[in-house]
């Protein structure tokens, strides 16, 4: 069949009549239709074998046909068949046209439903706004109705009911409704809440009567002798503390009530507390300095007199009182068994604490139940009154300025001690206290330095050399001052400490005068000096500066008793040496000859050895320190060893001096006398 194709397509281009004219045909064509289809297989068998186109032309067309015939055949062969699928074709037209008018059909139904669709979903969204507004009116008046209506259950609880744990449920639930329907307007202008609106105010009536009649009978349950407060206030008030929230928010009127009713009652309650407390401290209370002449008096009684109230001017062991400032106060029921008596600070301290206590618990409670501080200052307007009165019926006949000081500390640091619990609820008492202590302790002050410059020397005047009892008081004064003031001073006491200071110095003087040599002025000045720096020692750093004020005053003292001490054994070698020789040695005063060298050197080599001995045992008896003897006996033996040297040089240079040379000491003789009293020392 191929080959048949190949010569048709071949034959339709070579196909030309013989009678055609060679004129009629266009060589330029023939050569591109040669060029076209020279891959041909008949072409290159035709160019091969040389065969004439003409002739290969009339095979070709003869070949055609044959073909003809054959095809013409073959139809007529198959006619039945063509004739049959033409009519199934015909038929399959008819069968498609009238698929088409379906679809035609369709299509337009399509459309009429898409335009339902689009209208369904309009409404399905006009429904679903619809729905959705609906349920938010219904969840608001749900909410409305459910806000506004009490039901019975509520109703009876609230009138009913017994204040508890559920009932301050149902005041809750109740406050919701009452604060519901008083935040907007328009809830409270609606035609529902008037129906109810009646019930609910009966309720805001009832309940917080009910209320506030259960709490005061606790009020008044606090009101029984031997009450544990803090127990009812922790256990049982604080557990109700929504019950006077809502009566704060609803009832003012009552919550009024209730809080002048809890003032009213703590107020009694803490006073007859505090009143029995302070009278029963008053019992145990070691008076000191009951009059205003009493210090006065004690001084001019003397020693004995004295010793019994030597804590007057001593610190000591009432120190001990600051460092012990957070224990719990005293408990008279067992001071009063074992019968002691406290010195005044420690009552102080001890009242104090009990406020600190009691004052710190209230005002947490306070602030707590009912949120409002004013009432803790309202409560406490009794105890601070008894309080008060204590103190002004205790501090007008307080003499004892030691105790005063120490209770200006106790305050200091009870401040400090709320000021850490973070509590300002005493602030107020605390400055009013040290406006109460500090104008009386300088009253006392005043009435100590009045008995100083006040007080007979001769009348005080001991016959001794010692240290006298009231400069060791003062002293000892000073000492506990002085620590106390670096402990909780603020500035106040400087300047009385000077006035104190000058006033013992007066004393010193005017005491001194008793006696009738200059020696014994010295000695017992420098005894007492020498007190004054033992007792500052043991106070501590904080009395150096004045401990170096006194070591000044000895030192000068201490120089002219050795002076007077040499003189009254070697007068006249101390009057000769400062009189004819310098300090130095480098220049004489005066001419100097042997008649006046003699009896001072001869004088001095008789009764040196006993004018030593007689010095060192007169140092010895009369100084009370004896290191301080032992450096007042070296100063003379040094002072004495200086003057006797001066001499032996004056001896040597005069004329005729070497004759006096027998009668000289040596210096290592006296400087070997000198050092066996020292090691004795």
């Amino acid at each position: 069949m191929a080959g048949v194709h190949e010569q048709e397509r071949f034959g339709r281009f070579f196909a030309f009549d013989e009678d055609s004219e060679s004129e009629d045909i266009s060589l330029d064509e023939l050569e591109e239709e040669l060029e076209e289809h020279k891959d041909y297989d008949v072409l290159i068998t035709i160019l091969k074998n040389g065969e004439k186109q003409r002739g290969l032309a009339t095979l070709v067309e003869g070949n055609l046909g044959h073909i003809e015939e054959s095809l013409i055949e073959d139809y007529i062969e198959d006619n039945d068949s063509l004739a049959l699928l033409h009519e199934q074709i015909h038929e399959c037209d008819i069968i498609l046209s009238q698929i088409g008018s379906i679809l035609s059909g369709f299509q337009v139904h399509i459309g009429s439903i898409s335009s339902e669709i689009r209208s369904l979903q309009v409404k399905s969204l006009d429904i679903s706004v619809q729905l959705k507004n609906r349920k938010l009116v219904e969840t608001k008046l749900a909410g409305f109705v459910e806000e506004i209506i009490a039901p019975p259950g509520l109703v009876d609880i609230l009138v009913n009911g017994e204040v508890n744990d559920g009932y301050a449920r149902s005041l809750e639930i109740l406050s919701k409704k009452l604060k519901f329907v008083q935040v907007n307007p328009l809830i409270n202008a609606s035609k529902a809440l008037k129906d109810i609106n009646q019930e609910l105010e009966r309720l805001r009536q009832k309940a917080p009567s009910k209320v506030s009649s259960h709490i005061i009978e606790i009020f008044f349950a606090m009101r029984k002798p031997g009450t544990n407060i803090q127990i009812l206030q922790q256990n049982l008030l604080q557990k109700h503390r929504y019950l006077v929230l809502f009566l704060k928010e609803h009832g003012s009127g009552t919550y009024g009530d209730l809080c002048a009713s809890y003032v009213d009652t703590m107020n009694k309650v803490l006073s007859t507390y505090f009143r029995l407390y302070v009278e029963a401290l008053e019992r145990m209370k070691l008076d000191i300095g009951v009059s205003s002449e009493y210090v006065i008096d004690i001084i001019t009684r003397g020693r004995e007199h004295l010793r019994d109230h030597r804590f007057m001017f001593s610190l000591g062991e009432r120190a001990n009182i600051l460092k012990e400032i957070e224990q719990p106060g005293l408990v008279p029921q067992i001071s009063q068994v074992n019968s002691r008596k406290y010195p005044y600070e420690v009552i102080f301290r001890s009242l104090q604490k009990l406020l600190m206590d009691t004052a710190s618990s209230e005002y947490l409670f306070i602030e707590a139940f009912f949120g409002e501080e004013s009432l803790f200052y309202q409560v406490f307007e009794g105890p601070f009154a008894v309080i008060d009165q204590h103190l002004d019926l205790t501090l007008s006949n307080c003499h004892d300025a030691v105790c005063l000081m120490l209770m200006i500390c106790i305050t200091r640091k009870h401040q400090l001690v709320m000021s850490n619990r973070r509590l300002p609820c005493l602030e107020n008492y605390f400055d009013k206290a040290v406006m109460y202590l500090w104008p009386r302790f300088k009253v006392v002050f005043d009435m100590y330095l009045q008995s100083l410059h006040q007080c007979d020397a001769k009348t005080l005047w001991i016959d001794g050399t010692h240290p006298h009892h009231i400069v060791r008081c003062y002293v000892e004064f000073t000492a506990s001052l002085v620590q106390l003031n670096a402990e909780c001073g603020d500035g106040q006491l400087d300047m009385n400490l000077e006035r104190l200071r000058l006033a013992i110095d007066g004393l010193l003087v005017r005491l001194s005068q008793n006696f009738t040599t200059p020696k014994l002025q010295h000695l017992f000045v420098l005894n007492n000096y020498d007190m004054a720096i033992s007792v500052l020692k043991e106070a501590g750093d904080e009395a150096k500066n004045l401990q170096r004020y006194f070591e000044e005053k000895l030192e000068s003292n201490m120089m002219a008793f050795v002076d007077d001490l040499l003189t009254e054994h070697f007068s006249d070698l101390l009057r000769f040496v400062r009189s004819h020789v310098s300090e130095d040695l480098l220049f004489y005063t005066e001419r100097s000859n042997i008649a006046e060298l003699e009896p001072v050197v001869k004088n001095f080599a008789m009764k040196w050895r006993g004018a030593l001995e007689v010095m060192h045992n007169e140092v010895v008896t009369s100084c009370s320190n004896l290191l301080s003897g032992m450096a007042i006996l070296k100063a003379a033996m040094a002072q004495l060893l200086n003057d006797y040297n001066r001499l032996s040089e004056c001896v040597k240079k005069i004329p005729g001096g070497s004759a006096l040379n027998r009668h000289l000491v040596s210096i290592t003789s006296i400087s070997y006398e000198i050092r066996k009293y020292s090691r004795a020392l």
